[in-house]
């Protein structure tokens, strides 16, 4: 059930990235509006996604993520039929509003049953499977582009209806907790404010706008405009992290245990830079799958261990509310890389604007190796 809730809010982005030069060619929008399209869907999340956070604290896990997953079918399923792209950016909008509350909850509920490295070895399990949906979610989407158009690719978004049943089904509902809000506010804030948790946090934020500037944003562009690649032939080679990700997700348990979650993250971090490095400057498309296929270890070394770290910062009682603001940090990471992206893309080309990510990830490398953050926390006591 955790990995259906994984993966249908990781369909958001992902599905559509590759028909975004279609969508703009369809609808009359300039390329600009290419950051947009993938902005709106992860946009409200950085509002909401605390307050989704606070309200599964109190009310159940289940009783929030059935309306989140309803919101997301529903939205998404109708940009089917946006007749305009300012429209399609609403339904898009809405849509934002119901993933913000699925990949955080669902590593929540893994935080609630399982503790420690198993902790660690179930979100990097749940990342895996992500990466996986990865792997085949860019290449349905581009298939779906080139059979039936653009406005195809949408349709998968209905399955978020069947897997709020499937989440309504499965899980036990909760008992409201009787607490007042402030006090509940008060009891996150302090866990938040620890060290540890401020450094997740903000290199999440970063590795988001990375990962949706460079490689959902960018990319796409690059693989179209410099190499003349099919919608599917983008869609492949988008799927190609995916695999190299996954193999890095399934080994975050071990490595764990053997070098801890800080130097996992340092590690990640640095392969994220050199991959960055060698995309910007491939000579050729080898090269450039190469380098996305390296990004994609650090990808699956990095965030499932900063997803650790915080949700074993906070006892279950405020741990939605503490990896709700982690997820509203990489949200608003989500958001702006693609429009820092396209912005970079117009003034200094694909080539400067991979190498000027790859200078990001080496300064977020030497700000965590300089602060001694983040680093892995036990489970607390309530305060």
């Amino acid at each position: 059930m955790i990995f259906s809730i994984t993966v249908t809010g990781i369909m958001a982005n992902t599905l559509v990235a590759p028909a975004i030069p279609d969508i703009l060619a369809g609808l009359g929008a300039s390329p600009s509006g290419a950051g947009l399209i993938l902005a709106a869907a992860t946009l409200p999340g950085v509002v909401v996604a605390p307050l989704i956070g606070l309200l599964a604290d109190r009310y159940g896990r289940r009783e929030v993520l059935v309306p989140c997953l309803v919101a997301f079918g529903l939205s998404g399923g109708l940009c089917s039929w946006a007749p305009t792209f300012e429209l399609l950016l609403t339904a898009r909008l809405a849509q934002g509003v119901g993933s913000a509350g699925l990949i955080n909850l669902a590593v929540v509920v893994i935080a609630d049953h399982w503790h420690g490295p198993d902790r660690a070895r179930v979100i990097g399990q749940n990342s895996a499977v992500l990466t996986l949906a990865l792997a085949v979610l860019p290449p349905l989407g581009g298939v779906l582009t080139d059979l039936a158009g653009w406005r195809a690719t949408f349709a998968p978004y209905w399955l978020g209806l069947a897997t709020a049943a499937g989440v309504a089904l499965v899980m036990a509902p909760a008992s409201p907790r009787a607490v007042r809000t402030g006090e509940q506010v008060r009891d996150a804030l302090g866990y938040l404010r620890s060290a540890p948790v401020l450094a997740a946090v903000g290199s999440g934020a970063l590795v988001f706008v990375l990962v949706f500037g460079l490689i959902l944003t960018a990319l796409p562009l690059h693989l179209a405009e410099t190499f003349g690649l099919s919608a599917s032939a983008r869609g492949l080679v988008l799927g190609v992290p995916a695999l190299s990700a996954t193999v890095g997700s399934l080994s975050v348990g071990r490595l764990t245990r053997r070098v801890g979650a800080r130097r996992l993250v340092l590690a990640g971090s640095g392969v994220l830079a050199v991959a960055f490095t060698v995309v910007g400057a491939a000579p050729g498309l080898g090269v450039v799958v190469a380098g996305t296929f390296l990004y994609g270890f650090g990808e699956g070394a990095t965030i499932p261990s900063l997803q650790a770290i915080v949700a074993g910062a906070a006892p279950a009682s405020s741990r939605g509310a503490v990896v709700a603001v982690w997820v509203g940090a990489a949200r608003a990471g989500q958001s702006a890389g693609p429009v820092l992206a396209g912005l970079a893309l117009a003034e200094v080309g694909a080539t400067g604007t991979f190498l000027a990510g790859a200078a990001l990830a080496a300064a977020l490398l030497v700000a965590q190796a300089l602060s001694g953050h983040p680093r892995a926390t036990g489970d607390p006591e309530p305060r």
